[in-house]
């Protein structure tokens, strides 16, 4: 296929959007940037940006909310939306689609919830910031993968899949904590109303509509009556990903069939010596597309439409948000409280504890048996990357304190966590031998 001068242009930076660690560096990117604007001479402009006020609605029905919380709030439930999908993808036919297949993953990810936890309620134990136990608890998926990738190529491809599997169950339980535990008191009218819409999504799931623009639409609603709730908006999106159609109208076999039927006709049609194609080709160029539609999945349509823009925006743009903390000359001195030690030491210690423990037990006790070609060092690499929690710990630690200063205690450990776990989690893999050929 010949291409054209733009295509030439943008080949270049499509190449590096769909690298594996690109959205990481997207990623970290962001936090320097936010790091650095909010400790110039600039960081007034930093924080009144954030405080900007922005309204949706009409006569006396108006939200106005400032933009923080419409990307904490809002854009963050699209995140947590398509977090929804990669679960159901998962349950359905993946890593986590049967006992065998996610005992290891799911276990691993349970010591690496509850260890943190207990560390962090030991040193904060008694006093206002023990309600922040859940912040440690979390792995970002973006980062870790991320360094995973950059640690080397000749890292067995089952312990990237091993990590992914990690994260995602993970992801579950973060879910789970936000919904049972950070969620503020419950308003039963608007949570009636969004239950009675995903309700009446699960049956058009039923009935066999495909619709995009019918899950959106109801979806919407649902997350307003989350948001109205006192249940946090977030949660809906993982509601409502569950509700998404997650089957073909049609098997791959006929569609191999009727797609190589429709490219003969194609073939067989006269050209008509012009740029155009003729009315019979443009028929079956649009049969193909219908064709199409229907051998795939609304859930994997919509989960690969919405990642570029959750990797490249959404995310980006809550880590601009939420990372913007002032960093002195007395930034460890800072770290000497229990909020910012507990965070540190949970996802530090926490983490690469108890998903090492959690796995070595289920190993040991021959439930489950390690990755392919994966051995004890691989393990230990992926439970040091563990305990980089970045986003979902500064997410969580959001809707653990009111205190602002408890905040910025947390974001202290997260940041210094992250940073060290990733850079051990990577020199430990870098430091692991190649798999032997069979």
């Amino acid at each position: 296929m010949q291409k054209s001068p733009i295509d030439k242009i943008i080949a270049p930076v499509s190449k590096f959007i769909h690298l594996e660690y690109t959205s990481g560096i997207i990623l970290l990117a962001s936090v320097v940037v936010a790091i650095i604007w909010a400790n110039s001479p600039f960081q007034e402009s930093y924080h009144h940006l954030w405080e900007l006020h922005l309204s949706v609605g009409f006569d006396k029905h108006v939200f106005n909310q400032p933009l923080h919380i419409w990307i904490n709030d809002g854009l963050m439930a699209i995140f947590f939306f398509v977090i929804g999908l990669e679960l159901k993808r998962e349950f359905m036919d993946g890593e986590l689609s049967s006992l065998k297949k996610a005992s290891l993953p799911m276990m691993a990810a349970l010591g690496g919830m509850l260890v943190p936890a207990l560390l962090y309620i030991l040193i904060n134990k008694g006093s206002q910031s023990e309600h922040g136990w859940g912040i440690p608890m979390a792995t970002d998926i973006a980062f870790a993968l991320a360094l995973l990738s950059i640690a080397g190529k000749h890292i067995p491809a089952s312990v990237k899949v091993f990590l992914s599997a990690l994260a995602v169950a993970d992801d579950l339980g973060a879910v789970l904590v936000i919904a049972f535990f950070y969620s503020g008191e419950l308003n039963f009218i608007p949570l009636g109303v969004a239950g009675l819409f995903l309700v009446m999504m699960t049956i058009g799931n039923a009935m066999g509509i495909r619709s995009t623009a019918f899950y959106l639409l109801m979806g919407l609603v649902v997350w307003m009556g989350f948001l109205l709730s006192g249940v946090h908006a977030t949660i809906a999106g993982v509601l409502v990903a569950f509700t998404i159609p997650a089957s073909t109208k049609i098997d791959e076999v006929f569609y191999a069939l009727k797609l190589r039927k429709l490219a003969a006709d194609f073939e067989e049609e006269v050209p008509n010596n012009s740029k155009l194609t003729t009315p019979k080709q443009h028929k079956t160029i649009e049969e193909v597309k219908s064709l199409s539609t229907a051998a795939e999945t609304p859930l994997q349509k919509i989960e690969y439409a919405l990642h570029p823009w959750v990797a490249f925006i959404i995310m980006p743009l809550f880590a601009l948000a939420n990372s913007g903390m002032v960093i002195g000359t007395d930034f460890f001195s800072a770290l000497l409280n229990p909020v910012s030690m507990g965070v540190a030491t949970g996802l530090i210690v926490g983490k690469f504890t108890g998903v090492l423990l959690f796995t070595w037990l289920m190993v040991k006790l021959k439930i489950a048996k390690l990755p392919h070609q994966a051995n004890w060092s691989h393990i230990t690499g992926v439970a040091l990357l563990a305990g980089v929690g970045f986003t979902m710990s500064l997410f969580i630690s959001n809707l653990a304190f009111n205190n602002e200063t408890m905040i910025t205690q947390a974001k202290y450990g997260i940041l210094l966590a992250s940073v060290l776990a990733g850079i051990l989690g990577t020199l430990a893999l870098k430091r692991t031998s190649k798999p032997k050929q069979a």
